[in-house]
């Protein structure tokens, strides 16, 4: 219990120092226009999209294959163990879920947070 609240403690920490907001003085969005050598202002961003969603794809299929392996492993040293491994492989089962948890939905957390990004317009 007292693992699981220090656990849940660092959880809420580092929560509020990723919501903090500061003041950002910038320049208008219509100040600033990109330079290109043919002269079209236009900036396309097709292909970093399509880069950023391959290499996130890469990441959470090996996050995925990663977290299924560590699962067997836990899985025959559970099945193995004494009675005293058993109760050690409980506790560190945990952290594993929450972690695995975390795998299997980040790439539908990237995801809101990208339409979320996409959706907003600055005019």
């Amino acid at each position: 219990m007292k693992k699981m609240s220090k656990v849940l403690s660092i959880m809420l920490m580092v929560m509020m120092v990723v919501m903090i907001t500061t003041n950002v003085f910038a320049a208008e969005a219509t100040a600033i226009t990109p330079k290109t050598i043919d002269g079209n202002s236009t900036v396309n961003v097709g292909g970093i999209t399509t880069l950023g969603n391959s290499i996130a794809k890469i990441i959470t299929t090996g996050g995925i294959v990663v977290s299924v392996v560590i699962l067997v492993v836990l899985g025959i040293k559970y099945m193995m163990g004494s009675a005293e491994e058993k109760a050690e492989y409980k506790k560190t089962l945990m952290p594993y879920v929450i972690g695995a948890g975390l795998v299997f939905a980040a790439s539908s957390i990237a995801t809101v947070v990208f339409n979320f990004a996409t959706s907003i317009n600055i005019t």
